[in-house]
Order: structure tokens, then sequence, then C-alpha cells
């Protein structure tokens, strides 16, 4: 098994589903953890998961609502470590189902801002001291959902997560840092719902594989974390 050792990720609402099932895979790693939930009570259960191995871990805590909550979130981090090497931007919302034209402004922008906006506010924090440092790997959660227009802020705020994540390989290209989307599937969490095909586990070992990159590997490209399902 690869490891992370000496390693620091951020995992980006790692208090439940996804997020919580990479911050679980990456201490089997050996990886150091910044946990990230809306407040630090949330994260018990997380923490629980990764006590019985030998890493270090910081908790912090910041809604990814607006450009203070995300810079709270920074700021916690520096608090810490300081650092990260790996950066996943996993926190992201879902829309109630709803006609395309009914849905509000304010709609719009908050689903923006947390699923997109944040992200570029993280990864412009984090991103530099990566290129200094000379290693980092930033992991972008995309989706793979078509065809929904009753789900239209979410569905073009991933389209605009996977052009960003495009630009800013080019940004750190040939500096090892890379900067990958990962599309989970359609899981059944909070946020992809009841009926959703996966549970939880499939997304593991897939949503590491851009974690567990070699050095100067590849950079741009989407991944499916369905298709490691098993393995």
């Amino acid at each position: 098994m690869k490891t992370l050792n000496n390693k620091w990720a951020l995992v980006t609402g790692s208090s439940r589903g996804i997020g919580r099932a990479i911050a679980k895979a990456l201490a089997e790693r050996g990886c150091n953890l910044v946990l990230h939930a809306r407040s630090l009570e949330n994260l018990a259960a997380t923490v629980a998961d990764i006590k019985a191995y030998n890493i270090q871990y910081h908790l912090v805590s910041g809604e990814l609502d607006s450009p203070e909550g995300v810079a709270a979130v920074i700021d916690g981090v520096k608090a810490g470590p300081g650092y990260v090497d790996i950066l996943f931007n996993n926190a992201a919302i879902n829309n109630v189902s709803t006609p395309v034209f009914e849905f509000t402004q304010a709609e719009w922008m908050r689903t923006f801002q947390i699923n997109l906006f944040s992200m570029v506010q993280l990864c412009a924090a984090f991103g530099p001291g990566m290129r200094e440092r000379g290693f980092g790997r930033i992991i972008n959660t995309t989706s793979g959902i078509a065809g929904q227009p009753d789900l239209a802020p979410y569905s073009a705020s991933k389209a605009a997560v996977d052009k960003y994540t495009q630009d800013l390989a080019v940004e750190f290209k040939d500096c090892n840092v890379l900067v990958n989307h990962v599309d989970p599937g359609w899981i059944r969490t909070d946020l992809g719902g009841p009926n959703a095909w996966e549970d939880v586990d499939s997304v593991i070992p897939g949503m590491l594989v851009p974690a567990l990159l070699d050095d100067n590997g590849p950079t741009g490209r989407f991944y499916a974390a369905q298709d490691f399902k098993g393995l």
C-alpha cells in the first residue's frame, strides 16, 4: 500500500459521507489530517474513525457560504500545521428539485459560493505554498450529473469546477503540483439522497487515486471513483 507519511491533507466537509470516508482512507495511509466541518462538534465521529492510526490531526470549522467563513478555515489551518500538501475540495451542496426558471438569484449565488468560490479561495491560500515546496495534490470533487435542468445551479457549478481544475492544472504545470477532478458517482449520502445507486464505501479507493499519484504524474485529468470500485 502506498503511504502518505508526513503529508498533511485538508478535507473539506469531512464530518460525514464522502469526506469522512476520504479522511479515514487517508489516515490508513499515514496521512496527517486537517478535518473540516461547519462546527467542531460535528467532527466527533470522524475523529473516532482515525484515532486508531498513528497520525496527527487538527480540527477546523467554518461555513463555506461566505468568503469570511472560508477565511476562518484558512486561519484554522494556519493555527495548526500552517500548510497542506493535499487539498481535497470535497464539500458541496445540491439544490432542491425546482423548475429551472424558478431558482432565485440567491440560490444560484449560494450554490456557486459553496461549490466553486470557496474552492477557489482555498486553492489561492494553499496552492502557492505547494509550488514553493515542490509538492502538492489538489483534488476537486465534481459530478457526472447531466440532463437535469431541475438541478441547474448544482450542475452548472460542477461544470465550472471542471473548467477551473483544468485552468489550475496549467498554472501549476511542471512544478509537481497536480490538480485533478474526481466524480464519486451517485452516492447514498445527505447530498445524493436515499435513492442513489452506490453506498459511500464504494468511493474508496477511487477518490484517493489523485492523491496517490507519483511525482510529476497526470494533471488536469478527470477520474471516476466507481471505475476503481472493489480494487
